[in-house]
């Protein structure tokens, strides 16, 4: 009586090797990566085996080493007694692979033939081998492409989700540092990783974490996005409630202020939970450069957070209805390069708004060799041709340009999506109803971005509700010896650094005196 695949998958392995032969090709059939090597012992006919990998997938020296060492050595189980106990003698005396195990489930065979695992199966034995031989090709561990610095670490994150793993536990060696893994995906089958410190990761937070992703139904998981989209707070929201990056860095600085990371492999990029708005606007090497430099540089994010925005709609509402809180030598110069333009100054502005996206978008997606060049020129050459033909004015280009340049400086690219989005509708109210219009939308937007949460945690907090023990580290970098204290959400020990790591140079007294000291005989 033939069985269906689900039945197969539940099955365990048979005593006799023929049997389990047929069920895996009742399963996987004929595909054209998938190999088997059948062998006997030496000396020892009686006991044959079978070796089943997905070319491709795995190391072939590893599993060349593993049919030697079966082959030749086998000869060492000639004569046993103990047929049943043929797997653990294997695995205890002929193979010295550090990551093998037995099991008696065919569907856990299949999936480790389906992850690069190679699989031993035996005859009068009714375990299968299971041996780590994976080896397929990976990418090279490279500088982020999106997240660049002037100063700090140089490695990103690549596909290989063990390689990312291993990038974070060399920055954090405490062996409070937890690692937990699962599979998502009915199809895929993906390895996701959570991460987390243990002791200072906030209570209940994990086991939310897990929840979630333990509660994904979904055929396949092929990137990161997947589950960002899938376990998001405020599912409508168009903000980004949880963080993506691709810096090692970033994510062990996240774990070590009680944030969960969460890996996903298959894609370069890690997800952090929970995280505020104002995340969005920290680079790396803030806490790389001094703290002048790095407080300035932030300061000024926030200032084209706000011009990105707002200065589109800011400008369509002063010249269509508020005409009177222009000045007067700039009003004229607008009504001057606005003489000869056929449209009223919001379709001006979607315009032109709406050229610039294409002209960023088919730049981003055009090979990199000619993609910024096309970007640049036709910017150029449109914006002035446009001017020429008299659809748009001078200083409306001004306006868009600035605009553009000024959502560029938020380091968190799909941050800048979301302002860009959100610059439309805007600019759309303050168009048709002016002040009255754009209060009523910053209004809406501030009491949307005050609803959300982000594993718990307010969006938009340390604002809102206050903490001003966290404001360290908000619109201004404070010195590393002023941050003491971890985020409020974390548990356990939140002191960062101990007292006193304040630099204390020496005195001129004390550097004379040490001097006398020094040049004092015995």
């Amino acid at each position: 009586m033939s069985m269906s695949i689900e039945q197969l998958l539940n099955a365990k392995f048979q005593i006799r090797l023929m049997d389990n032969e047929m069920m895996i090709e009742q399963i996987l059939e004929q595909s054209v990566d998938l190999q088997k090597r059948k062998f006997v012992f030496y000396d020892t006919a009686d006991l044959s085996g079978l070796c089943i990998y997905t070319d491709g997938l795995v190391d072939i020296p590893q599993v060349e080493l593993i049919l030697k060492s079966l082959i030749v050595y086998g000869s060492q189980l000639e004569g046993t007694d103990q047929i049943h106990d043929i797997g653990n003698m294997i695995r205890e005396q002929l193979l010295f692979n550090a990551s093998l195990r037995l099991v008696t489930k065919v569907e856990d065979g299949i999936d480790g033939i389906l992850s690069g695992d190679s699989l031993i199966l035996l005859d009068q034995c009714s375990d299968g081998i299971l041996v780590s031989t994976r080896g397929w090709d990976a990418r090279s561990i490279e500088e982020p492409a999106t997240e660049g610095g002037i100063r700090g670490p140089r490695d990103g994150f690549t596909e290989s989700i063990r390689t990312n793993t291993s990038q974070v536990r060399r920055r954090i060696r405490d062996p409070l540092l937890r690692i937990e893994a699962m599979k998502i995906g009915k199809k895929s089958k993906t390895d996701v990783n959570v991460a987390y410190l243990k002791g200072t990761v906030k209570e209940g937070l994990v086991d939310e974490v897990k929840s979630r992703l333990e509660g994904l139904a979904i055929d396949a998981i092929l990137e990161s996005g997947y589950i960002e989209e899938l376990i998001k707070d405020s599912p409508l929201s168009p903000f980004k409630t949880i963080q993506s990056t691709e810096r090692p860095d970033k994510v062990a600085s996240a774990i070590l202020e009680g944030r969960v990371a969460i890996f996903i492999d298959n894609t370069p990029f890690v997800l952090i939970v929970p995280v505020s708005f104002w995340q969005y606007l920290q680079a790396a090497d803030d806490y790389y450069l001094n703290y002048w430099n790095a407080s300035f540089f932030r300061l000024l994010r926030f200032f084209a957070l706000f011009i990105s925005f707002t200065l589109p709609s800011v400008y369509v509402m002063l010249v269509s209805f508020h005409q009177e809180m222009i000045p007067t030598d700039l009003a004229l110069s607008i009504a001057s390069g606005r003489e000869v333009v056929p449209f009223p100054v919001l379709l001006e502005m979607l315009l032109l708004e709406f050229v610039f996206e294409l002209i960023r978008e088919a730049g981003l997606r055009m090979p990199k060799a000619i993609g910024q060049a096309v970007s640049i020129v036709g910017t150029l050459v449109i914006g002035q041709a446009a001017v020429q033909a008299g659809l748009v004015s001078p200083f409306m280009v001004i306006i868009v340009a600035i605009t553009g340049i000024s959502s560029f400086v938020i380091p968190n690219y799909e941050a800048s999506i979301t302002i860009r989005l959100l610059r439309f509708p805007l600019l759309i109210v303050s168009g048709f109803l002016g002040l009255l219009g754009f209060s009523a939308g910053f209004l809406l937007l501030l009491i949307h971005l005050l609803s959300i949460r982000s594993f718990g945690e307010p969006f938009i907090g340390p604002i809102i509700p206050f903490h001003p023990s966290e404001l360290k580290d908000f619109v201004i970098r404070f010195p590393w010896w002023s941050m003491k204290k971890r985020p409020g959400f974390a548990q356990g020990d939140r002191d960062r650094i101990s007292e006193g790591q304040m630099p204390q140079p020496p005195t001129t007294k004390q550097q004379s005196g040490q001097e006398n000291r020094s040049n004092r005989k015995p």
